[in-house]
């Protein structure tokens, strides 16, 4: 009889989801544990490689008569035996630690710069005999900070160097360092681009103090240098505390330094750079018409160095600024627009028909700043919120003369932008230069003896020269103006007809004594709301009406100010309405005006976060931390899930029990039923009969 196979069990489907529902509760724990591995296979060992002190077999920090000896011992056992690439790195351990600047260098800051040396020899020399290789394999550095005439700071007069709120750089260099050596020339240009700007330092390593508290921190506690020395360091204006400190990590290059310096740290914008196309048509045709503009012709293409960006933005209310590139094959046209020569230049551009300035060569700070003083304004300035002070046209200042001067004049030219304006500018740039005549006022006397006021008080500076945009300063035109037509000249254009006029404004300032408020009225509330205070000078306005003749303006102004000078005119109460404030260039109005003393914007913030997270990824401590963390998991989920299975266990025996006892609801009826006897409804008896009915009651 034939015997029937064994049949083999079906795959069970339990089993499998119960492995998947393993994986998947015991996830987070298997992937701390895998990266506890990863960590103290890999991550350890490349953030604590071998020390030089290990590959010679020696304490670390051993004395430099400990390596020389660990040194003899290991070469003599090898003088027999082909150099390895081994016995190359015991060579060049021993040239580090027996050098007293790399050994402290390198102990206390982990400085080796000399690691390329290193992985040059062993590239090229593996296997070659010791005497065969070039020794030693670490050049001596002659550079000697001292030498270079550097300004240097030490724990001392540290802190001295915050007193005046100016920004401060530091370079960290060490003598030892040959990389240092290479730099001074570039750090010394980087010093004079900087005179005025920025204070700047060096701190040398061996102010071990200084420059520990300056320098980055491991995990461990430990200082270091990231990218080694020379090391760039700044702290922003204002910043005293090394948690604003800032740290260049870069191109050692002069262009590179100065503007992160100037861009990071000081919160400069940069200046925009132009071609010979876009310069027209970008630059001086979109310029507000107030502002002088300032090129700079460079043929290098380097960025502007701070100094100038620096006085750019002081000067901002004055100047607007560009940069443009000089090319040889374009010099005819520098020369027949701007008058430039060569580069470097700087050209000022003024009033309209002027002649542009031209400064050839290369500038310094001081003389930048005393080109642009005599150059920022235009050759008719312009009467300006931000010009009446000094000008000596506001109500609420002084004269040019001084604050003793009592009587002084403005001759203002008021109008739309238009060519009739331009005309009348024109005009009075003649006037002007008439007046001035190179100081000799006996000359101008001789020729015209009427115009002997208007010369003599221009040379005392209590005569003024300006003109104004009726339109942007519309309130102030036609506070002075006051006639029917003066829609002509002041506020926006309403017809085809545009009129420059010209008007004398006298200043005399008010006794300060002397009250000039009208009697006291009844206090109400009207009048409370329209009392203000009068300005303290008294104007009076005289328009001219005659021709464009320079002559006879001259003498229109000499008689308007002798007339002025000699009569006892009483004081009056008057309130001038105030010049409007122009707005800033967009260039200077969006910088880092929001800057925060912590000197942390998006980027180094970002920045910083990647360093800090690089230098706590090295502690040793975070692989037993995750083994850790991945064995407290592990205990939880086994602790939850056992629980959730006995409880599951003991949910189905009691469902077992429950099914093979009654109801609660059954037993409880069937004990209250035993307390009556039963009844006809209840249950039938066994013996019971059913009777047949009759068809009669009598039966």
């Amino acid at each position: 009889m034939a015997t029937q196979g064994r049949q083999l069990p079906p795959n069970d489907p339990i089993s499998a989801s119960s492995v998947k529902s393993t994986l998947t509760a015991y996830f987070v724990p298997l992937l701390l544990l895998a990266a506890s591995i990863f960590f103290q296979l890999v991550v350890v060992p490349r953030n604590f490689p071998p020390s030089y002190y290990d590959v010679l077999g020696i304490p670390k920090y051993s004395s430099i008569e400990e390596v020389t000896r660990a040194y003899e011992r290991i070469t003599s056992e090898c003088v027999e035996v082909p150099p390895t690439v081994n016995l190359i790195k015991v060579q060049y351990a021993y040239e580090l630690l027996t050098n007293q600047i790399l050994k402290r260098d390198y102990d206390i800051y982990n400085i080796d710069e000399h690691l390329d040396v290193l992985e040059n020899v062993k590239e090229h020399h593996s296997g070659k005999h010791l005497s065969q290789i070039d020794l030693p394999l670490i050049q001596n550095a002659s550079f000697d900070p001292i030498d270079q005439d550097y300004e240097f700071i030490n724990a001392g007069n540290f802190l001295s160097k915050f007193e005046d709120d100016k920004a401060l750089l530091l370079q960290m260099v060490s003598s030892g360092s040959n990389r240092c050596a290479q730099f001074s020339e570039t750090w010394k240009r980087i010093v004079n681009l900087l005179k005025g700007v920025s204070n700047i330092g060096v701190v040398d390593l061996s102010d071990v103090q200084l420059s520990v508290y300056l320098a980055e921190k491991k995990s461990s506690g430990k200082p270091f240098f990231r990218s080694g020395v020379p090391a760039l360091l700044a702290f922003p204006p204002g910043c005293k505390s090394s948690k604003c400190l800032h740290r260049y990590e870069g191109e050692l290059s002069v262009d590179a330094i100065t503007d992160w310096l100037a861009t990071n740290i000081l919160n400069l914008p940069r200046i925009p750079y132009y071609s010979k196309e876009s310069l027209v048509h970008n630059f001086l045709v979109k310029s507000k018409p107030h502002l002088v503009k300032v090129i700079f012709i460079s043929k290098s293409g380097e960025r502007a160095t701070p100094f100038i960006r620096q006085a750019a933005k002081n000067y901002s209310p004055y100047a607007t600024f560009g940069f443009a590139l000089w090319k040889e094959e374009e010099s005819t046209f520098w020369w027949n627009v701007f008058g430039v020569e060569s580069a470097p230049a700087i050209v000022f551009m003024k009033d309209p028909g002027v002649q542009p300035v031209v400064y050839q060569g290369s500038t310094n700070s001081s003389m930048f700043i005393d080109i642009m003083e005599k150059n920022k304004h235009h050759v008719l300035p312009q009467l300006r919120n931000a010009t009446s002070m000094e000008l000596g046209c506001d109500v609420q200042g002084y004269s040019r003369a001084g604050i003793d001067t009592k009587i002084w004049y403005c001759a203002l030219i008021a109008g739309r932008p238009s060519q009739e304006l331009n005309k009348m500018r024109e005009t009075m740039r003649r006037v002007q230069e008439t007046l001035s005549s190179n100081g000799k006022i006996d000359d101008i006397v001789d020729q015209d003896p009427l115009s002997a006021p208007a010369a003599l008080a221009h040379e005392q500076k209590r005569l003024t020269f300006a003109w104004l945009d009726g339109e942007a300063q519309h309130r102030y035109c036609f506070f002075h103006i006051h006639s029917e037509d003066s829609y002509e000249t002041c506020g926006p254009r309403r017809g085809m007809t545009d009129v420059a006029r010209l008007f004398v404004v006298r200043y005399e300032m008010n006794p300060k004594n002397e009250k000039l408020d009208t009697p006291k009225q009844t206090n109400n509330i009207f009048n409370a709301l329209h009392h203000t205070e009068s300005d303290p000078v008294s104007t009076l306005v005289a328009k001219y009406n005659g021709s464009t003749d320079t002559s006879e303006i001259i003498r229109w102004i000499s008689q308007i100010i002798k007339d002025g000078d000699s009569r006892e005119i009483p004081p009056f109460k008057t309130k001038a309405p105030e010049l409007v404030p122009e707005d800033s260039s967009h260039i200077w109005s969006k910088s880092s005006k929001k800057f925060i003393s912590s000197g942390k914007n998006v980027k180094s913030w970002s920045s910083g976060l990647i360093s800090s997270l690089s230098n706590q990824i090295g502690d040793p401590r975070i692989g037993p931390s995750l083994l850790l963390a991945a064995l407290m998991s592990f205990g939880l989920i086994w602790l939850n899930r056992s629980r959730s299975t006995q409880s599951s266990s003991q949910n189905e025996a009691n469902q077992i029990k429950d099914e093979d006892k009654p109801s609660r609801r059954s037993r409880s009826r069937s004990g209250a039923n035993q307390l009556f006897p039963p009844s006809i409804t209840d249950s039938e008896p066994k013996d019971a009969q059913q009777l047949p009915l009759s068809d009669s009651d009598s039966e």
